[in-house]
């Protein structure tokens, strides 16, 4: 039952539609989603809908100690051009979005459901076919669980995966991003972009391929260079990992940096790059916080993870290059051990949402 009806609001298109989605339900997403709409200044630089479930946020509008009205909407064209809920979130309205079959308002805090995970894709998959229409500018997913994901009968171990289908892209990457001033030196942020992801440590050798690590240097580049401005006077700089301690020691602990690595920064070097390496890990991601580097690539998830989150873990955002569409993400999981406990930071969504609107702005 709808709460409110917008249709005799007048349009208001001066500022972008931001969609966020709910992600898990046991999990902090909601909680997250209602202290970033019901504090700071976001509701003045977009026009949010939250796409999930409204009977869970209206709980999580009480557990942060919000009176915010939830309004109801059933199909996106209600939303889409109608007053900015930038205005209706300041005058203690909230649009909510859910076009998910399932029921989740009775999903227990903390637990790992099937119905959780498959709302999660519902909702995941209707707001990026309303980004791809043009109903909405950008999209901010809350984290979902993986498990709970293939409970409900999802084939994708994650986002980035779904997101590539639903776009119909072949060459897609996962990146987190330090916004300027998240623990970095340079004036643009750091970018860095992952050539495999949501797979076993055992199955990456078998994964890189010179054209995939090359896809993913240039993903890359196109997005800092992006971030950068026309203005900036240089090309970005690219840092490339090698995959094996000491970049493979000439061979002796491995020959993927000189078999399948070089060659693809050679590649991309071509094509008018500024890329080097593969440098060892372990001292490329300090050099590049360090501003020696506006990017990195890493050939696999905690390659790139474990050091991005150690200088600043709940302020990275995850960017998914290679769409058509804007997404963003915090950078952390669901944290079911204090999902719906009133203790979840929601510096990660704020800081996601920042970055998508920034990505608006620069089209």
């Amino acid at each position: 039952m709808r709460s409110q009806c917008l249709q005799s609001v007048p349009p208001k298109m001066s500022l972008p539609r931001l969609a966020i989605t709910m992600g898990d339900v046991a999990g902090i997403g909601p909680e997250t989603i209602a202290r970033t709409l019901t504090t700071g200044d976001l509701a003045a630089r977009c026009r949010p809908v939250v796409v999930g479930c409204p009977e869970v946020l209206r709980r999580a509008l009480a557990l942060v100690g919000s009176s915010a009205e939830v309004v109801e909407v059933a199909a996106a064209e209600e939303f889409a051009g109608e007053k900015s809920v930038g205005d209706g979130a300041r005058d203690g309205r909230i649009v909510c979005w859910n076009p998910a079959t399932v029921r989740v308002d009775d999903v227990p805090a903390g637990k790992v459901a099937a119905r959780a995970g498959r709302a999660a894709y519902d909702w995941l998959v209707a707001a990026t076919r309303a980004a791809l229409s043009k109903q909405i500018e950008a999209i901010v997913t809350a984290p979902l669980n993986k498990y709970a994901l293939r409970a409900g009968g999802v084939d994708f171990p994650g986002h980035t995966e779904i997101l590539a289908h639903e776009c119909g892209v072949r060459d897609s990457a996962m990146m987190l991003y330090l916004p300027p001033g998240m623990a970095v030196r340079a004036e643009q942020g750091l970018g860095v972009a992952h050539v495999t992801l949501h797979t076993s440590i055992a199955s990456v050798p078998a994964l890189l391929s010179v054209e995939r690590i090359e896809a993913t240097i240039g993903l890359l580049a196109r997005f800092m260079t992006r971030v950068m401005g026309k203005g900036s006077g240089r090309a970005v700089r690219i840092g490339v990992c090698a995959l094996n301690p000491h970049a493979g020691e000439d061979g002796l602990f491995g020959d993927e940096e000189a078999r399948l690595i070089a060659p693809a920064v050679a590649r991309a070097v071509g094509t008018g790059i500024d890329a080097q390496g593969p440098f060892p890990a372990d001292t490329l991601l300090k050099r590049a916080c360090d501003g020696e580097f506006d990017g990195v690539v890493a050939m696999y998830h905690d390659q790139g993870h474990i050091a991005i989150k150690l200088v600043a873990f709940n302020r990275a955002v995850n960017v998914t290059l290679g769409l058509p569409i804007v997404r963003t993400s915090p950078s952390h999981g669901t944290a079911f051990d204090i999902a719906w406990q009133g203790q979840a930071d929601a510096g990660g969504l704020v800081a996601a949402a920042d970055v998508a609107l920034r990505l608006v702005g620069s089209d």
